[in-house]
């Protein structure tokens, strides 16, 4: 995720762990593990984790899957 001048960073909105998991249902583990291994972008403050609302429209856009 990058930052351009149109976007400042004072625009993006922050989600919780428990919000990014009840919006995609699953479990907060599945988030954490999906934040640890790289897969979704996240900001560490303090003992948690706040991720960019944006980062997780692109990982769910990224991983919809064609099916026959």
């Amino acid at each position: 995720m990058s930052t351009t001048p149109d976007r400042a960073l004072s625009d993006v909105r922050f989600l919780t762990v428990a919000e990014v998991a009840a919006m995609m249902r699953v479990s907060k583990m599945t988030v954490y593990r999906l934040v640890h291994n790289g897969e979704l972008p996240a900001v560490r403050v303090g003992r948690s984790f706040r991720v960019p609302e944006q980062a997780v429209s692109d990982y769910l856009r990224d991983s919809f899957v064609e099916t026959a």
